[in-house]
């Protein structure tokens, strides 16, 4: 197929789909004229007819066509391949023709959005006045999507002019709704901005009463506890010097035996001390 025809049908069958709710895959419903076509022209019809609509494909057939194969002689080869596909029931008792078996199924708004691959021209006059149905038929063993007939076109338009007519009664209604809204909304006061509270140094809070009386009774209990250990430091500093005092009279006494008590107070100096050690050394070396 050329790129152009498969481009146009992809475009038709989008329509289909779009507007009348075709999905894929799409059934076909195929009368016995097409079988015979398609095994004289030696057509793979489950093939054509999926390039041709641009999809995947469920191939069906009646009762009643599959019957006129039976009747007619030396189709054998399209009665087998009639029976490759899916039957679909018409509820006809009795075997009627093929067109008005098809147009009896297709009906007056094709329901069950049906295919309709035929070669009857009389078929196709028909279902052309229906709106919404897809024809397919060989033409000198080239298959071909028929273009949309008027009452496709008609039904097109139509649904377009409901879906723009529901779109504007919508706008409509919005800006109805809209426009009852006239008063203005109130607007928000701007109020002084505040400093930055980074930059704000915290407030101090201020002792209450109690605390204050609490301080003072620490700082006074402070003080008092301080003084006691000043005086305990005080004797100990005096028991210590007159530790050393008494200790300094001994060594006088036991050394040169002239110190005199009321001299203890007076401090020895460097020069004394050491003139009283040198005696005492000398004294210790003489011989006996």
């Amino acid at each position: 197929m050329r790129q152009k025809r498969a481009k146009t049908y992809r475009k038709l069958m989008s329509l289909y789909s779009m507007l009348f709710g075709f999905r894929q895959p799409y059934q076909v419903l195929v009368d016995s004229e097409l079988c015979k076509a398609s095994v004289d022209h030696k057509i793979e019809l489950v093939k054509q007819l999926g390039t041709v609509l641009q999809g995947e494909v469920k191939p069906m057939i009646t009762q009643c066509c599959i019957h006129e194969l039976y009747l007619q002689r030396g189709q054998q080869p399209a009665v087998d391949l009639a029976k490759t596909f899916e039957r679909r029931k018409c509820n006809h008792r009795e075997p009627i023709p093929g067109d008005e078996c098809l147009a009896s199924v297709v009906g007056d708004s094709n329901k069950h959005r049906y295919v309709i691959a035929t070669q009857s021209n009389l078929l196709r006059g028909k279902l052309r006045l229906i709106p919404a149905i897809p024809i397919v038929h060989i033409n000198r063993s080239v298959m071909i999507l028929e273009p949309p007939s008027d009452a496709t076109m008609r039904a097109k338009a139509l649904t377009e002019q409901q879906t723009l007519a529901s779109t504007a009664v919508a706008e409509k209604a919005l800006l109805g709704s809209s426009s009852t809204s006239t008063e203005p909304l109130p607007k928000k006061k701007r109020r002084p901005k505040g400093p930055n509270p980074l930059s704000v140094k915290k407030k101090k809070k201020a002792p209450n009463m109690q605390s204050k009386a609490k301080a003072n009774t620490d700082a006074r209990q402070g003080l008092e506890a301080g003084k006691g250990d000043g005086e305990k430091h005080g004797q100990s500093a005096d028991d210590s010097v007159s530790s050393r005092k008494r200790k300094y009279a001994e060594d006088n006494e036991g050394s040169t035996g002239k110190q005199q008590t009321g001299d203890l107070n007076m401090p020895e100096s460097i020069g004394a001390f050491r003139k009283r050690k040198r005696r005492k050394r000398t004294s210790t070396n003489e011989p006996e």
